[in-house]
């Protein structure tokens, strides 16, 4: 029985080889906006603004470093993917013994747990402070998010690259609107 490649099914690529100008630069857009998610996500919004309102600019160095940080991290996972052709946990079974896999994967659960459970918890909290929804009513429409995100990947990889980057179109005109609400102070800033 020939073992599948774990994840198949979003381990599918571009062809761009044919492709020119701005079609070619399109179809790359795509897995950008996926992996821009992870900027744009309201948890981290949240974050942001309550350490802002509390410590005004003193936190931007944090934040400047912690994206120099995921830049380095990206770089490495691309490099990772487009030489070997494996993901970070493709890799580490293939690399590493199955007693060093075991509590690599149990960490590597715990984050996922940890991070989901405060993008939840987050999406009710802002739920509930923008429409006064309760927050079991917030957790149940994540949970529906979740599962309408599952159906759109059995649907294809476009499919759910095209309601990620409306989402991403969403939160970023949002946070136009409050930057304009806002006015922040830009000298402030780059001091």
């Amino acid at each position: 029985m020939k073992q599948s490649t774990s994840l198949s099914e979003v381990h599918q690529s571009i062809d761009t080889q044919k492709k020119t100008g701005w079609r070619k630069i399109i179809s790359f857009l795509g897995p950008a906006y996926l992996v821009s998610v992870g900027y744009m996500d309201p948890g981290n919004w949240a974050t942001d603004i309550a350490g802002g309102s509390k410590f005004g600019y003193q936190l931007l160095w944090v934040l400047l470093v912690s994206n120099l940080i995921a830049l380095l991290l990206q770089s490495l996972s691309a490099k990772l993917g487009i030489v070997k052709g494996l993901d970070l946990a493709q890799a580490s079974k293939k690399m590493y013994p199955k007693w060093v896999n075991f509590p690599l994967f149990a960490l590597a659960q715990t984050a996922i747990i940890a991070c989901d459970l405060a993008e939840i918890i987050g999406m009710a909290i802002g739920l509930n402070l923008l429409f006064g929804l309760p927050l079991i009513w917030g957790i149940s429409i994540t949970i529906f998010d979740t599962i309408l995100l599952l159906f759109l990947l059995n649907k294809g990889m476009r499919k759910m690259e095209v309601f990620i980057v409306s989402m991403v179109f969403i939160v970023g005109a949002a946070f136009l609107v409050e930057l304009f609400i806002v006015k922040p102070n830009f000298i402030d800033i780059a001091k």
